[in-house]
């Protein structure tokens, strides 16, 4: 990748300055955000810009919850120019896709994806973690220099569809984080007799509890698949339960 190319962040949150800070190690990073940055809350290097400024980038990535996306969109979408290769990084895939589509210039260069970790998983620490990359409307070489460059990254990268992608995530990010949350609403805790099964068990709350509510509702509401894997939790949880009183 060409290290002259500027790079921008709109999005500022956990995961946003998490992007920012990877990307600055091989780009000229600008940030903003619309609740505003502290110049100390960021690291040396990165570029805090306005809301206009913020589009004067090679490439900008759009680092906001989905449940506020579209009107985001909306917003900056007399700013965006179409050399710029557009990115979002929500945790679903086919409404992004769509509304970059309907609310960005005619002509914009758009690829959506979704990295697969958060602050509390970066660096990876045994093995690559995964992300999604779909390409919507950019050029077969520009998605590829980004691919082999996020690849170069300790990422395992995964090319496919937005359907396909909320598909598997309903199966595995969406059940994942509705459990963690499962478990903490029937409040679990540690015991002197725990086995390391239930230790797992409670990573997976702390670590799904540890993101907001607002990326819970998110995964839940905005995926079209996550309604059919909640109710395949629940017929899985009355066949077992049916099984058992059918052993008393």
């Amino acid at each position: 990748m060409n290290s002259d190319k500027i790079v921008s962040v709109y999005g500022y949150g956990r995961f946003g300055k998490l992007w920012a800070e990877i990307l600055a190690e091989d780009f000229h990073v600008k940030v903003y955000s619309r609740s505003g940055i502290a110049v100390d809350g960021v690291k040396e290097g990165i570029e805090i810009t306005d809301a206009k400024g913020i589009f004067d980038c090679d490439a900008l990535f759009f680092c906001v919850a989905i449940s506020s996306f579209e009107e985001v969109l909306k917003h900056a979408s007399p700013f965006c120019k179409t050399e710029t290769l557009f990115f979002d990084t929500c945790s679903v895939k086919v409404l992004p896709a769509t509304w970059m589509k309907q609310h960005l210039p005619q002509g914009c260069k758009i690829i959506c994806t979704h990295p697969m970790f958060g602050p509390d998983s970066y660096p990876p620490k045994d093995k690559p973690l995964a992300m999604v990359m779909s390409n919507i409307s950019s050029k077969n070489d520009e998605f590829q220099q980004w691919f082999n460059y996020f690849s170069s990254k300790s990422l395992h990268v995964e090319q496919m569809t937005p359907e396909k992608h909320d598909q598997l995530s309903a199966y595995s990010q969406g059940i994942t984080h509705y459990v963690g949350r499962l478990f903490e609403e029937l409040q679990l805790t540690t015991s002197p007799i725990d086995t390391q099964g239930y230790r797992s068990l409670l990573q997976v709350m702390e670590q799904t509890c540890n993101d907001s509510w607002q990326l819970f509702l998110d995964l839940q509401r905005y995926n079209p698949y996550t309604e059919r894997m909640r109710q395949d939790l629940h017929n899985s949880i009355e066949k077992l339960n049916s099984a058992l009183r059918k052993q008393r």
